[in-house]
This record gives C-alpha cells, structure tokens and sequence, in this order.
C-alpha cells in the first residue's frame, strides 16, 4: 500500500480503533462499577441531574474509557502510518482532547475529575501510545 493511502487512513483507524475501545468500556462500566440507584448513564441529563449521587469510584471507568480510548487510537494511527507519525497520533489525541473538553461541558462532572481527565488522559496517553508503537516497531 502507497504511503499516501496509509498515512490518509491513519487518523481515521485510530479514531475508529480508540473509539472502539473507549466505547466499550462505557458500555461495561456500570457491570463493573454500580450507578448510583435511578440513575440512567445512557441519558445525558439524567446523568447531569444525578451527578451529586456519584462517588469517586464511579468516574472510574469513564477515566480509563477516555485513557484507554486515547492510547488505543494513537497506538493503532503509530503503528499504520507510514511516515509523520507522531503528529498523526498527536493529532488523534487532540481530537480525542476535543471530545473530552465536549463532554466536560455537557456533563458537569466535579471539577476534580475534569481536570485530571483533561491533563492526563488525552496528549500523555497519545505520547504514551507513540512510545509503545514505536518499540513494538523497533
């Protein structure tokens, strides 16, 4: 395959590869970790309206959909394309970064865990994704 045609879908498999991940783990999340009662986490404002009813374990799974959504798709677009790497999977990760800063709007989750999503599961775990892809390459 041409190096053009796999850099042009490198951000869209990662994309596809993170979302896939990220959503998956959304799904899973209230098997792992219990919603409070009457709370519908499929429901957007039943979520901002019940957000006082949620503890700290609960943004738990959300955390690591984010993270590992993030990593997944900046691995996937590393190990893809075929030349600019690191700034197609940065560009995965500031996408993924829109996506949370998005949400953080939508769903008024408590300060804390805006910030640490924000900091720390977007552009690090894009690094972190470029890192792993590049040693798997050699």
């Amino acid at each position: 395959m041409s190096t053009l045609i796999r850099n042009l879908l490198a951000i869209p498999m990662g994309l596809v590869a993170g979302s896939a991940i990220n959503m998956t783990l959304v799904v899973l999340s209230p098997l792992v970790i219990a919603p409070p009662a009457g709370v519908a986490v499929g429901d957007a404002q039943s979520l901002a309206a019940s957000m006082h009813l949620f503890a700290p374990r609960h943004f738990v799974m959300p955390f690591l959909a984010h993270a590992l959504g993030t990593l997944a798709g900046a691995l996937a677009t590393t190990l893809f394309a075929a030349s600019h790497k690191a700034p197609m999977a940065y560009a995965v990760g500031a996408i993924f970064l829109g996506g949370g800063v998005a949400m953080s709007m939508m769903i008024p989750a408590p300060g804390w865990f805006v910030a640490i999503d924000l900091l720390t599961a977007y552009v690090p775990m894009a690094w972190a994704g470029i890192w792993i892809g590049r040693h798997m390459q050699g």
